[in-house]
């Protein structure tokens, strides 16, 4: 079986990476940082736009600042099929 992750990357998804700092409920001159790390496309980032409404809907903490990352690791066109093998010896 292919695994998701490489399906939605020969579909153009690239690994986004997003350092989001966010003010502590019960103390809000407390800064924590949260890694998220999913798979999505630039430059919209539909995944992330997502997973932030669901922060900004259900968690207390108020977003400082968000910091992006993204990287795509596979595109299609890096895949070919191959006619044959050859082997050295």
């Amino acid at each position: 079986m292919v695994s998701t992750d490489f399906m939605r990357q020969l579909e153009g998804y690239g690994l986004t990476t997003a350092t989001i700092l966010y003010r502590m409920p019960d103390h809000l001159s407390v800064l924590q940082t949260y890694i998220w790390q999913q798979y999505d496309l630039a430059p919209r980032f539909p995944v992330l736009q997502d997973f932030l409404a669901f922060w900004k809907r259900e968690l207390e903490g108020p977003l400082h600042s968000i910091t992006v990352a993204h990287s795509r690791l596979i595109r299609p066109a890096e895949i070919r099929n191959v006619n044959g093998v050859f082997t050295l010896h």
